[in-house]
């Protein structure tokens, strides 16, 4: 069941990959070729990046690690009580007539232990609980680490696109230089319209810089999660602007009951299981036996020698551990229900973030961008005719680029909302045939 939601989550994390058309991201579990020192990828996919995070990650080894652990102690809990081999000398080296070995009496026994109870078979299924109990805790390390993946690309996306914003807004700053350069040598504006103008390009180009350090920084956040120092690729593909319409959160929620985070409780309701019908074993006790034969030196006789013992007060002891694990049963239910409201609650927030987001993407992107940058443009064939002042130009170029900064960061908040809902509920939930989200600032 596991391998089948992990397939669908390595499918899950593409909400840049659906931007570019490209397809589907593959399993995990593929076989991804180890990128080559010293060589540059221009562009890296979301693909790539799982794939690589796949092959180099320890937490993906851990559980395999933790499961050869667990292997063993069901091994060790599969075994009998072991039988223990006797040796009694008796009346040797004393004083008197046992001064020597001519009165001495050897006896050689075996004794075990008889199990009653089921105690085996509640150990066996107790060991077995909690080697089951490994693969829905691997796929949600391996839905959080994708989720983390996820996130870091983005992270990257998010910085490029920063960098054409910063971009559009030194074309436009230029050229309120030029053309305040222009005015100014015609006598037509005084030069504090000029230094004004250099000042905002300035400041225009400082948020590239700064654009250009947040990309490197978020590309070596990304390559740590393979273990690599110096990124290899140069970007990454994806546009984070594009925001394909979303399930009905009641379809969501029904995706819910087959995650790994309830599938990890349901574990842990069989491991309580099994601890309770150990404890339960407990009640009857165990059967010690010894049988041997016993050799006296002095008669020359040789003798059959058996006992036995059964603790008493067993079931009195037994009581408290009995209590206590059906008490911890009893917690497995209340546990999965506020987990499910958790859930749920983180579900539903994820949800309308994504939605409200992507209503603001869209109108920014239809009803606003459009409308500034034609004023925009209308207001510097103003200024250069003399029809307006400059400090209306600025103020519809920066108004732009506002605007713009408010699309990326709602589009960053659905993404990040979107990652959300995929990590909690392990699969793909875009409704591709759906049109998405306009994003250009078109002239």
């Amino acid at each position: 069941m596991w391998t089948y939601v992990a397939a669908f989550a390595a499918l899950a994390f593409v909400p840049c990959a659906l931007a570019q058309g490209t397809p589907p991201v593959a399993p995990v579990e593929r076989v991804a070729e180890r990128p080559v020192p010293g060589t540059l990828t221009p562009v890296l996919t979301l693909d790539d990046a799982i794939a690589r995070v796949a092959l180099q990650h320890p937490d993906l080894r851990l559980v395999e690690a933790q499961r050869l652990v667990l292997h063993a102690r069901r091994d060790a809990a599969t075994l009998r009580p072991p039988l223990s081999l006797g040796v009694d000398l008796e009346n040797a080296v004393g004083t008197g007539a046992a001064r020597s070995f001519d009165a001495a009496e050897l006896t050689v026994s075996l004794a075990g232990v008889l199990e009653r109870g089921g105690k085996l078979d509640a150990r066996r299924t107790l060991a077995q609980a909690n080697l089951d109990a490994l693969a829905p805790q691997r796929e949600i390390a391996r839905l959080d680490l994708m989720a983390e993946v996820a996130r870091r690309y983005l992270a990257v996306t998010q910085a490029g696109q920063q960098l054409q914003i910063a971009s559009t807004d030194i074309e436009q700053r230029r050229r309120a230089v030029a053309a305040a350069r222009v005015r100014l040598h015609a006598g037509a504006s005084p030069e504090s319209v000029l230094l004004t103008a250099q000042a905002q390009l300035a400041q225009a180009e400082l948020d590239r810089d700064r654009a250009l350090q947040m990309q490197q920084s978020a590309r070596i956040a990304l390559a740590a999660l393979w273990q690599q120092r110096q990124p290899d690729f140069q970007s990454v593909s994806g546009n984070p602007l594009q925001l394909p319409a979303l399930q009905e959160l009641g379809a969501l929620a029904d995706l819910l009951q087959g995650t790994p985070e309830l599938a990890v409780l349901a574990g842990e309701g069989r491991i309580r299981d099994a601890q309770l019908q150990l404890a339960r074993t407990q009640a009857r006790p165990d059967f010690n036996w010894q049988i041997g034969v016993r050799n006296s030196r002095d008669s020359r006789d040789t003798s059959l020698v058996a006992g036995f013992s059964l603790p008493l007060g067993s079931v009195r002891r037994a009581g408290p551990e009995i209590r206590a694990a059906e008490a911890e049963r009893a917690l497995t239910g209340i546990e999965r229900q506020a987990r499910e409201l958790q859930l749920y609650a983180t579900l539903a927030e994820a949800h309308g973030r994504y939605q409200s987001a992507r209503l603001e993407v869209t109108r920014l992107a239809r009803d606003v961008l459009p409308q500034l940058q034609r004023a925009e443009k209308s207001a510097e064939t103003a200024w250069r005719a003399g029809a307006t002042s400059y400090m209306e130009w600025a103020q519809l170029q920066a108004m732009r680029i506002e605007a713009r900064q408010r699309q990326l960061d709602a589009a960053i908040a659905a993404q990040t909302g979107l990652i959300e809902i995929q990590r909690l509920t392990g699969q793909s939930l875009l409704d591709t045939d759906a049109q998405a989200t306009p994003t250009k600032d078109r002239p």
